[in-house]
């Protein structure tokens, strides 16, 4: 399961309410996606939600794709958002708080965690075969990425 199936929308409950539908709990489902940034689901919510949602389709949402937002575009990005947060330094509950102040989305440390973890494991597997097929520059490239994840 991606990481991406275990972002969650904070205060759900509230934005549902505002919206006056419900809609799923997963940040990157197809009908959050659509209740939240499609229509006139902005109007209906709060100023300071207004804004981190916002915010959210700024920074994952932009791309040119005819399946937007539905074409993986978002997940991409916020997958590359949090390896960026972890180079900074930040571990699993940093990064959940970080998540929480920027987008009001919310994740469980632990995940945040298995999903940094297989990153670092799925680098060395790169490596790893960067070495036997004798690519020592993309190896070289891949060490360098992985450090910074550690």
């Amino acid at each position: 399961m991606a990481i991406t199936d275990k972002i969650y929308v904070k205060n759900h409950q509230r934005l549902a309410s505002q919206l006056e539908t419900s809609f799923p709990k997963g940040a990157f489902k197809g009908a959050t996606l659509d209740i939240l940034f499609q229509g006139d689901g902005l109007a209906k919510l709060d100023e300071a939600s207004r804004e981190r949602v916002l915010d959210f389709a700024e920074d994952f949402l932009d791309c040119d794709c005819e399946a937007n937002p539905h074409c993986g575009c978002a997940e991409r990005k916020f997958i590359s958002y949090l390896l960026e947060l972890r180079e900074q330094g930040m571990g699993p509950d940093a990064i959940v708080d970080v998540m929480s102040d920027d987008y009001m989305l919310y994740a469980y440390p632990g995940d945040v965690l298995s999903f940094l973890d297989n990153s670092v494991r799925t680098l060395e597997a790169v490596e790893t075969l960067a070495d036997v097929d004798g690519r020592d520059d993309v190896a070289e490239d891949v060490q360098r990425l992985r450090n910074r994840l550690v």
